[in-house]
This record gives structure tokens, sequence and C-alpha cells, in this order.
């Protein structure tokens, strides 16, 4: 039997009731194909900040270290705790740390599901760089509450990082329509983007199989809504590709269907798998929150573990509940009835 060691970090918000709901599920559907999956729940929250004064401790990325995966439902409670540090204080160390360089992020319409374009075949899958670029942290403030005040932020762009996560773009677009977007600002931005081009160029030179487009942020932005069909896969820096994903997921029907991974290509440190939804304070007491998302992301965890069995069966509960009306439309349906019909539908 194949057995996997799981970390579960549900967090803050509705990033409980998802998790368990995801977890629910994939640990169904890998008994059915006799993979044992072992589960950890991780109480590290805003509510531990407040507690302790760290959002996970400080030894949190050695105990992942020994997880074969992790499963985070979502972070932040700006009520209780700013963003900028439970952000700074969960979520980035983990990508960074654990060289997760590689976001997935999927687009495409469930059955079911009606989006607000004209159009809806497209499957777009994003792929942003998640450890350097506009979210490197490198800067500071000075004369802070003066008329003087300044502020800097650099972004930081490396030769390896922007060339591997342009490699693995091009890795994937070969394991689907051969179409690989890249994405720039670079008339405006004449250093760090023009740099991204070149590295682009480059790298192309290798896959003459793909066809390979560049593009500025807001003119593929425009593409997302006007003919979201063209694009295949879609390549951006850190800023970029989480700007251009949450317009992905509007398109596919809304933040309750967003999926994502964090990738480490190299296997040399768990992989961590989440809803890009986020924690939704307004809604969290509600039970209403739609779990889809952190299925779909379960479910891209299975099969990054080489579990595709169990990722087809998830996949298809999804669709197959999604198609009967059930999860389809906000608030419609509460969490536990959606989990329950994707649970009635695992076989």
């Amino acid at each position: 039997m194949a057995a996997h060691k799981i970390a579960l970090i549900p967090g803050d918000g509705i990033g409980t009731p998802v998790t368990q709901a995801a977890w629910k599920v994939i640990s169904q559907a890998c008994a059915l194909d006799g993979v044992e999956l072992d589960g950890t729940w991780l109480d590290w929250s805003c509510d531990t900040f407040l507690k302790t004064g760290r959002m996970m401790p400080e030894d949190g990325s050695e105990t992942l270290r020994a997880f074969d995966g992790i499963l985070l439902g979502a972070v932040g409670w700006p009520q209780k705790v700013p963003d900028s540090v439970s952000l700074h204080g969960l979520l980035l160390p983990i990508r960074k740390n654990f060289t997760q360089y590689a976001n997935i992020r999927p687009h495409r319409l469930l059955p079911g599901v009606v989006g607000p374009l004209r159009t809806d075949n497209f499957d777009i899958l994003c792929i942003r760089e998640n450890t350097e670029g506009e979210y490197s942290g490198a800067g500071g403030r000075v004369h802070q509450g003066t008329a003087d005040e300044v502020a800097v932020e650099t972004s930081i762009f490396t030769r390896k990082g922007v060339e591997r996560i342009l490699r693995f773009g091009f890795e994937q677009a070969r394991k689907r329509r051969g179409k690989l977007a890249s994405v720039t600002k670079s008339n405006a931005q004449k250093y760090s983007m023009v740099f991204w081009d070149e590295v682009t160029d480059q790298l192309a030179a290798e896959y003459p199989d793909i066809e390979v487009s560049r593009y500025h942020v807001d003119a593929i932005a425009a593409r997302f809504v006007m003919a979201p069909e063209t694009l295949d896969v879609v390549v951006a820096s850190n800023l970029f590709g989480d700007i251009l994903t949450d317009l992905g997921a509007a398109i596919q029907g809304g933040l309750g269907f967003a999926a994502s991974a964090n990738i480490n290509p190299d296997r040399s440190a768990p992989s961590m798998f989440e809803p890009v939804h986020g924690s939704a304070p307004d809604i969290a007491h509600l039970g209403i929150a739609n779990p889809i998302a952190a299925i779909w992301s379960a479910a891209m965890m299975l099969e990054h573990l080489g579990e595709t069995a169990s990722a087809a069966r998830v996949m298809a509960a999804i669709e197959a509940t999604t198609a009967a009306g059930i999860g389809t439309t906000p608030g419609q349906n509460s969490t536990d009835e959606i989990t329950r019909a994707v649970s009635d539908r695992i076989v």
C-alpha cells in the first residue's frame, strides 16, 4: 500500500471547513485505490500569531520538511493581524524555504458553471514565478510618519529564477497544446522585463516545437476577457501572475473554483496546494464557502504525488457535482451539501 504523509494547515476563516472537505474527499478516493494518506493537522493561523507572536513556530519549516505534501486552507484575517504580517509569516516563507518556485493555476469552466464571458471553450494554465520578482521583500522605509517619508520596494529577477520558471512553462506547454505566452511590461520596465524577454527568446530556441508569444500584461489581461480560447500556457512574474490568475478565476466562474499548486519541481522539499480564494472572513461563519477549489487543489496534490487514479476520481466527482447544478452558484448550497455531493460521486 502506498502511503503519503500530508501536513494539513487550515489556517484562517473558511480555510478550516474547505480543508476538512478536501481531506474527506481525497481520503475517500485514495482508499478505493489502496493509497494511505496520513494527515497531521497543524494549527497555524492568525489566532496562533495573537497567542504566540508567530504565524507558525520557529521550527515550522523543519516540521513541514518531513511531509510529502502540504494542503493549506487560507491565510489572513486583517481585522486581527495585518495581511503584511500574516502573509510574510506563513505562506511566503513556505514557498521560499522549500523553493516552490512554480505556482500553477488552471482556469477552465467546470460542467454546469456559467462564466461571465460569451465563450466557454477556454483552458488556460497560468504559471507564476513564486519566489522572487516583485515579492522578494527587498526594500524599506525611512523618515516614517514625516513629510519626507520614503518607501522603496525592489523587484529582484535572477537569471536562475527567470530561466527555471520559463523552462517549466515550456515543458508544460509540451504536455498540452504547444503554445506558450510570456508576460512582461518591457516597454515600461526596461531592465527586469527586457531581461525576461531576452531569456524567453533564448529558451525558445531550445523548444522549436512550441509556439511562443510575448504579451504586455495589460494586453494579455484584455485577451483573457476577449479571446481566452487563444491561450494555452501563460508564464508571468510573481506580481503579474498573481493579478492575472484572479482574472482567470473570474472568467472560470469565481474564486470558489480557483485551485492552485506551489510546486518544488525537483522534489527536494514538499510542495504546497491551496485554493486561491483566501480566508473570506465576511462569510466564515455562514457555512456557505464553496469547497470545490480546495478539493481541486487536493486533486492536484494527488497528481503531484503520482496518485493519478485517485486524482482522476476526485476530478470526475467534482465535474459530476457541478454538472448536476450543485456548487455552481455562490451561496446556493452549503459547504456540507457540496462536500457530500462530491463525496457521493467518488467511484
